[in-house]
């Protein structure tokens, strides 16, 4: 009872926070006001400390489960105790009274401010373009102009609606580029009429059609109010002239408003010779407004980047006088990384000014830090981050914790954002991952990241570093990377990143810090172990609400047994950390464990005590033992990864894997005496992925035996096996079980893989195949044409096979005829 009157009482205080939030937040943190912004920011570590009370009632929870939990041993059970102490409600119910007490003193603050009342003194940054452009002044577009002109000029084939959306990040010149086109000849000669409309954030219908007037007009101003009596001048201006319009920076995203303006449009006639230009951050905008593939707009290249450069930081051929600031210049242009606004704006704040000091302070702060680029450049990139809805923002800020250049993994990212809290409850009843990925699709079509390849349920991808400048920004007040030049640190940070391998001590500032709940190391001294030692006992010792903890290729030899008080760690990666050969006996008290990464520790086996790991949801580990033991799997109902990576001297799985009853993705690498499967992987209803790699002795031989065996309904959707020495066959029950979902099979470096079977015909759902390295393969089994549903074939280092597989004279050629994307070399 107490437990749920507690709980209840720290949910209200949560919801009244977000209340205030809601209302005022936006207001607050663009006012002018600083004393108002202060009071902001304290509401934000009220909102914080209340999270990590409710977080308290979570832990409790937890360790409750495992305490009454049938399958974790009595040892276990014996050293947690399983009723609520009496001590925890006293001290929650202290702490919830002081969230109260501090949020009624800041509702008195605010009632100071008048918020609401007066008039709105926001500072607002206002982006208006238009459509003349010195085409003197670009650098580096002309391949870009001539293939829009190219797209304006090419018969509409059928499209009532021609719309060319172009998309980039901010900054990078799609209106500029969209000006160069306009007002070229051959565009002049080709549309009689020329409609130029900034867009920007209100895509309102009465607005547009006034704009349209406006511009056809020549600046003259309709006096018309209504929809009806706009549209009907609009007609008359139109007359069924072929027209080129412009929208630029489009922000909408309500399909509706689209469809009303372009029904309008159309309704006035000769719209399929007219052509419509739509500039956008947006990739959702570009598919909602288009069906033809948007252009994407990219980075200039160095050489184009430095001319422009010179071009405004310098009056014509004074660069020659200076060669010592041309060469800073240099410097300063990479790290611009091809972005035309960030090249124009640095180089006009060093123009005129020669004094060297000048131009290394430019070079060497980051730009978010130049206060005199803020003008324009962060209030540009700000209009992206601020159409985030408030939990993409969140998600958004912590990634200024990564380094600059990173390669970010799906997976981890979303991870760390689960880890953190970060991940709202999905109404559809999704998974959290499934709900990251979503999130991190949003911040692909918003161009605030870039993807780099696919992988198993995920991808890598890239940040441009004006979009990660923007990240520091906006997370300046919670997030800090500490280097060798951290003098200052704010007491309320709650994330901290190490990314200077000059640190040789830790900060004394951090030791004032007590809510720090992301410790990431990237990149420290890995010559002194000291700093290493000093800083994990500072996070056990002072960071009692740690949620993440990333320690990858440390040179600790051991972790700290205290390391049990992080209750609500959730995410830690001691990944590479070579030098622990055990786990703190304490370790079991980590409850809370989400994603544990220990690849690269060789443990000679898991102790027991991990059966209390029940939250454990992603696993890599490293063990030298040659079982694992089955009375874990019977607790870790939840976890959806499991990688065992170099365990050498592992010779079988359990049989009962059919406890992971959520696993999604097994990864097998590495195992060299690994012999075989079990055949329990048969009742995995959920495993989505199964990669094997470099297991020299594995057999992978797996056939229907029982009559339940050929109704199985399995959910693979990827095969992959790599370096397999001695593998002949494919697992046939896990494949065949798996026909109406597997999409993409990979076999590489398989030196003994001879034939591929018959049955893989019944495939159905397979729409990438890739056979790589496999010299004994010589030819493709009958039946391929039944895949109707394939899509990719690449067939790589295989000799044999590879002729067979030509388009010119190949025997197999016919098999494979109907694949729309063939690569065979």
């Amino acid at each position: 009872m107490a437990e749920t009157f507690l709980l209840d009482i720290a949910q209200r205080v949560v919801e009244k926070i977000a209340h205030l939030s809601v209302e005022e937040a936006r207001l607050a943190f663009n006012h002018q006001n600083e004393k108002l912004r202060l009071s902001m920011w304290k509401l934000r570590d009220i909102f914080y400390d209340a999270e990590d009370v409710i977080d308290d009632f979570k832990c409790e929870a937890v360790r409750k489960q495992v305490v009454n939990h049938p399958n974790i041993t009595f040892k276990v059970r014996f050293l947690a105790s399983c009723s609520l102490p009496l001590s925890f409600s006293l001290k929650m119910g202290h702490k919830i009274e002081v969230i109260n007490q501090r949020l009624n003193e800041l509702a008195i603050e605010w009632d100071n401010f008048n918020l609401g009342q007066g008039t709105d003194n926001r500072h607002v940054f206002n982006r208006e373009t238009h459509s003349f452009v010195n085409s003197k002044d670009v650098i580096g577009r002309d391949v870009d102009k001539e293939n829009i002109i190219d797209l304006l000029m090419k018969p509409s084939e059928g499209l009532d609606v021609p719309v060319i959306p172009m998309v980039g990040i901010g900054g990078i010149g799609k209106t500029t580029l969209t000006r160069l086109v306009y007002n070229d000849n051959r565009v002049n000669r080709h549309f009689p009429l020329k409609i130029w409309i900034c867009v920007s954030e209100e895509f309102d219908l009465t607005r547009l059609l006034k704009l349209m007037i406006h511009s056809i007009n020549k600046g003259e101003q309709s006096d018309n109010s209504t929809v009806e009596a706009l549209q009907t001048c609009l007609r008359s201006l139109l007359n069924d002239k072929k027209f080129l319009l412009v929208l630029d920076d489009v922000w909408n995203e309500n399909q509706a408003r689209w469809i009303e303006l372009r029904d309008l449009l159309r309704s006035m006639g000769g719209l399929s010779q007219s052509k419509i230009i739509v500039t956008t951050r947006s990739l959702k905008v570009a598919s909602i407004m288009s069906s033809i593939r948007p252009y994407e707009l990219k980075v200039l290249p160095h050489e184009d980047c430095l001319i422009l450069f010179t071009k405004w930081a310098f009056n014509d051929g004074d660069d020659r006088q200076y060669p010592n600031l041309t060469r800073i210049g240099e410097e300063i242009v990479k790290k611009c990384k091809g972005v035309p606004l960030v090249v124009r704006t640095l180089g006009s704040l060093l123009f005129m000014k020669t004094d060297e000091s000048d131009w290394i302070s430019v070079r060497d702060n980051e730009i978010w830090k130049l206060e005199h680029a803020e003008n324009e450049i962060l209030p540009v990139l700000k209009l992206s981050y601020n159409h985030l809805p408030s939990h993409l923002q969140r998600c958004f800020a912590v990634m200024s914790l990564y380094k600059k250049d990173s390669i970010y993994y799906s997976d981890k990212v979303i991870q760390f954002w689960m880890a953190n809290g970060l991940l709202e409850h999905s109404k559809q009843k999704q998974e959290w991952v499934d709900v990251g990925g979503r999130y991190l699709n949003e911040l692909l079509s918003r161009c605030l990241i870039q993807k780099e390849t696919d992988y198993a349920l995920g991808f890598t991808f890239k940040m441009h570093d004006l979009i990660h400048d923007l990240a520091l920004d906006v997370s300046q007040k919670e997030c800090k990377t500490v280097n060798s030049q951290s003098y200052v640190i704010d007491e309320n940070v709650r994330h901290l990143s190490f990314c200077d391998d000059k640190l040789l001590k830790v900060p004394q500032d951090l030791k004032k810090l007590k809510n720090v709940r992301t410790v990431f190391v990237h990149e420290l001294s890995t010559e002194s172990k000291t700093i290493h030692e000093s800083l994990i006992n500072l996070c056990v010792s002072k960071f009692k609400y740690l949620r993440a903890l990333h320690l990858r290729c440390s040179p600790l030899t051991a972790l700290p047994n205290s390391i049990g008080t992080l209750k609500h760690l959730r995410d830690l990666d001691v990944t590479g950390c070579r030098n622990i050969q055990k786990l703190p006996s304490s370790f079991y008290k980590l409850r809370s464990l989400q994603t544990l990464r220990m690849y690269g520790i060789p443990l000679m086996q898991l102790p027991v005590s991990m059966e209390s790991l029940i939250e454990l949801r992603y696993l890599e580990i490293t063990i030298k033992a040659k079982h694992l033991k089955e009375t874990w799997l019977r607790c870790w109902t939840s976890l959806q990864y499991l990688g065992l990576f170099e365990c050498d001297n592992l010779e079988c799985l359990p049989e009962g894997m059919q406890y992971l009853t959520s696993l999604r993705r097994l990864v097998l690498f590495g195992c060299p005496n690994l012999v075989s499967l079990p055949r329990s992987l048969k009742h995995l209803t959920k495993l989505e992925v199964l990669q094997i790699s470099c297991c020299e002795k594995i057999n992978l031989r797996m056939e229907p035996e029982e009559k339940e065996d050929k109704d199985l309904q399995l959910s693979l959707k990827t095969f992959s096996i790599r370096s397999l020495d001695v593998s002949t066959d494919l697992p046939q029950l896990l494949l065949e079980g798996s026909s109406s979902t597997l999409q993409q099979i990979q076999i590489e470096n398989c030196d003994k893989f001879a034939v591929l079977p018959a049955w893989l015909q019944n495939l159905t759902s397979l729409h990438k195949l890739e056979i790589i390295e496999c010299p004994r393969l010589l030819t493709l089994p009958g039946g391929m044409d039944h895949l109707t549903g394939l899509r990719q074939l690449r067939i790589r280092a295989c000799p044999n096979l590879g002729r067979r597989c030509q388009k010119d004279g190949g025997a197999d050629w016919h098999k494979i005829a109907h694949i729309q994307e063939i690569d065979v070399s």
